[in-house]
């Protein structure tokens, strides 16, 4: 039986159908699962499984994209953790498009993020982790008030952030 996750912020149903496809990935694994793909080896996935070029010979930021736009899909179920890591602010909007696709195609995703953009995603269910976790609307998220003032007033946020800090002594 499924249990609520995230102190009841979150309950899993289950439904009629599973999903077919899935996939996990952290930022700081992805090299590890490049490798692999790359390997060649007899349990290697093949190669057009992730669009047909290794995914080494390629930047960070191409070969992850490449991996999503291959693998992520409808009735899928993908849980990424900070996958901006990897990506340009032009290459996390192509990643909000693959993921808009593949959940209007039924995929579903669970992803932790400190980006406004993919915070953006049209539909999206987000939760801010606190002491408690909560449900938010994107306007009302830190992150986009921190990126937002950032953009606004750089200088101040630049001048704040290289003040020496005061000790304590």
């Amino acid at each position: 039986m499924p249990r609520p996750v995230l102190d009841g912020a979150l309950e899993p149903m289950l439904a009629s159908s599973k999903p077919s496809n899935g996939y996990f990935l952290r930022a700081e694994s992805f090299f590890g699962v490049a490798s692999f793909v790359d390997s060649g080896g007899i349990f290697s996935p093949d190669l057009s499984l992730y669009g047909d070029v290794p995914l080494h010979q390629q930047s960070h930021g191409q070969s992850f994209l490449a991996l999503a736009a291959n693998r992520f899909g409808g009735r899928s179920l993908c849980v990424l953790d900070e996958p901006e890591a990897a990506l340009s602010v032009t290459g996390a909007l192509a990643l909000l498009a693959i993921v808009v696709r593949a959940a209007r195609a039924g995929g579903q995703f669970i992803v932790a993020t400190h980006s406004p953009i993919l915070l953006g995603c049209p539909d999206a269910r987000i939760y801010e982790r606190r002491a408690r976790p909560r449900a938010l609307r994107l306007r009302r998220s830190r992150r986009l008030r921190l990126t937002r003032g950032f953009l606004q007033a750089p200088e101040r946020f630049i001048r704040a952030a290289l003040e020496e800090p005061e000790t304590g002594h």
